[in-house]
C-alpha cells in the first residue's frame, strides 16, 4: 500500500471533538457531509484545502478523547489517505484500523505544512519528498496491513466470511 500526498499539520493532543464537533455528528449519518466539517475547529477553512490523498499530520497523542467512530470515518470520507502522528490514543488507533484509515507513528519534527510525501506501508518507510529524506515508520502488523487493504474490519469479514489474517 503506497500513499502520496500533501501534509496538513496540526499540533498535540488533537481530540476527537476537533477532528469532528459534536456540534454536527450529530446532524447526519452522511459521513461525506460530515467529512467537510473535519478539523473545522483548529482550521475553519481546512476542508476547501484538501485534495485528495493528502494527510493530517499531528504531535503525540492524536484522537484522544471520546470514541466516536465518526472521527476516522469523517477523515475517511474527506479523502485523506493516513494520518501521521508521533502517537495516537488507543481507542482513536483501533477506530481507524477497523474502519480502513491508515495510522502511521513517526517522529513528525521534520514534516512541515505543504510538504509532499510518499509512504510505502510495506517498506516501513515515509518520504519527505520536499526535504528530500527518508523517516522510519513504525511498521503496522501484517493483521492490520490486511485488514486496511480490506478496506476496514467489516471488508474484510465481508470479503472472506471470517477473519482471514493469513
Amino acid at each position: 500500500m503506497d500513499l502520496k500526498g500533501r501534509v496538513h499539520k496540526f499540533g498535540n493532543d488533537v481530540n476527537t471533538d476537533y477532528i469532528i464537533s459534536g456540534r454536527h455528528k450529530f446532524k447526519t449519518l452522511d459521513m461525506k457531509e460530515l467529512a467537510k466539517y473535519v478539523m473545522e475547529d483548529l482550521d475553519p477553512d481546512f476542508y476547501s484545502k484538501i485534495q485528495a490523498g493528502d494527510f493530517i499530520v499531528g504531535g503525540s497523542n492524536f484522537g484522544c478523547g471520546s470514541s466516536r467512530e465518526q472521527a476516522p470515518l469523517a477523515i475517511i470520507n474527506a479523502d485523506i489517505s493516513a494520518v501521521i502522528a508521533k502517537s495516537f490514543a488507543r481507542i482513536f488507533y483501533r477506530n481507524c484500523i477497523n474502519t480502513g484509515l491508515p495510522l502511521i507513528e513517526c517522529d513528525t519534527d521534520q514534516i512541515d505544512e505543504n510538504d509532499e510525501l510518499a509512504i510505502d506501508l510495506q517498506a516501513g518507510v515515509l518520504h519527505n519528498l520536499t526535504k528530500g529524506m527518508d523517516i522510519p515508520i513504525t511498521p503496522l502488523p501484517k493483521v492490520m496491513l490486511k485488514i486496511l487493504s480490506d478496506g476496514g474490519l467489516v471488508e474484510h469479514f465481508k470479503k472472506y466470511g471470517t477473519f482471514n489474517f493469513d
